[in-house]
């Protein structure tokens, strides 16, 4: 009977592992798109808190953006004794040229930091295209200027993959794997089911009509996935979020197991909070642990059960190292080809502590995850 049952999920953890790679296959990532002699003026909203060895050159990324109209950049600090003003200062001093501005946003307004500080930004907004991003995001030159023209049409929102571009401890490469071969296939295969209807936070580019639509970061204010929840309103106006083929690096600072660990709980906590059916049968998708468990309970029983088990975890780490190559521009390292069954089931534990606690904590402060998705601060 459990031969039978764990047989069943194996063989649907296989399909679905083989459904990402096809899909991982077909999209145009990387591509470039036709360049524009002119585009609408765009204004950059950096929301930034500290710094690390990484900050510096993230944030001269969009100071270096070519593009093809007019430009403003906003920094927005919620203190003027934040270490990362000094960056900032430094940068605007060597671009004369550029329209950028650091605003100290002191206010508390709602309990997503971020939000706060978006929102005191908001009024200061020169043009009629956003691009939002997070501050440990290092774009392309050619960023903006192959993202702007998107928005056109029924376009809402452009969202963009990242990948982990320092993974630089044990527990890092635990979570590249999760970035760099899972996360944006599994978008592709929820974008196969039915339309976008949510957001990818790294870096955000839409309209400012579409922002006002939905009233504005005010309503952003008490929720953490403040990107999903901007993505979600958006496509229940009926505007469409598209997947651009430009994908952006994001630089951490090194993390332990400690770090990595709180992450992805509050991560998956949040998913969970936000879309809790979807949240519950994502374990299906874990490629590694029914193999495994198939694994055991065959070890000395009938051959079909070996045979299909150790393919299934062959197949599940070639395709992640394909699927992460493809994504990093980079060969994997083959001596690390254990990280992938590894995170699976780290994954499939992360998954049940999802479940047992709405506790999570964020850039040092504790939060209580309600209904949707809502903070509540403890």
């Amino acid at each position: 009977m459990l031969r039978g049952i764990f047989g069943i999920l194996t063989v649907v953890s296989l399909v679905l592992t083989a459904w990402r790679w096809t899909l991982h296959r077909r999209f145009p990532l990387h591509h470039r798109g036709a360049t524009f002699p002119a585009l609408p003026g765009v204004t950059f909203l950096k929301p930034l808190k500290g710094r690390d060895e990484h900050t510096a050159e993230c944030l001269r990324t969009w100071f270096e953006q070519e593009y093809p109209g007019p430009v403003q950049i906003l920094f927005g600090v919620a203190s003027p004794d934040d270490p990362v003003c000094l960056i900032v200062r430094e940068l605007m001093a060597g671009f004369p040229g550029v329209d950028a501005q650091l605003v100290v946003c002191a206010e508390v307004l709602g309990a997503n930091n971020k939000v706060s500080t978006l929102r005191q930004l908001e009024p200061l907004i020169k043009y009629p295209l956003l691009v939002i991003s997070d501050a440990d995001v290092r774009a392309p030159h050619d960023f903006a200027a192959q993202a702007a023209p998107l928005c056109r049409d029924d376009v809402g929102l452009v969202i963009c993959f990242y990948r982990l571009a320092n993974p630089v401890t044990v527990a890092m490469r635990w979570e590249a794997v999760a970035i760099n071969a899972d996360f944006w296939t599994n978008v592709l295969q929820a974008a196969s089911f039915k339309k976008i209807d949510f957001a990818l936070g790294a870096v955000m580019t839409l309209p400012l009509v579409e922002l006002k639509a939905v009233g504005g970061f005010a309503v952003l204010a008490d929720y953490l996935a403040d990107d999903y929840q901007l993505g979600h309103r958006i496509a229940a106006n009926g505007r469409r979020i598209i997947l651009s083929s430009i994908v952006v690096d994001c630089w951490e600072a090194p993390a332990g197991w400690s770090v990595v660990w709180r992450h992805q709980l509050r991560w998956a906590r949040t998913i969970r909070a936000c879309q809790p059916t979807p949240f519950f049968f994502s374990v299906i998708n874990n490629s590694s642990v029914w193999p495994l468990v198939l694994l055991a309970i065959c070890i000395s029983g009938p051959a079909w059960g070996l045979i299909l088990s150790c393919s299934a975890l062959v197949f599940r780490v070639w395709t992640a190292q394909q699927q992460q190559g493809r994504l990093t521009q980079k060969r994997t390292q083959g001596g690390y080809w254990w990280m992938v069954p590894l995170k699976d089931v780290l994954d499939f534990v992360v998954w049940a502590a999802a479940f047992w606690g709405h506790q999570i904590e964020w850039r040092g402060e504790r939060f209580h995850i309600g209904a949707g998705g809502k903070l509540v601060k403890l």
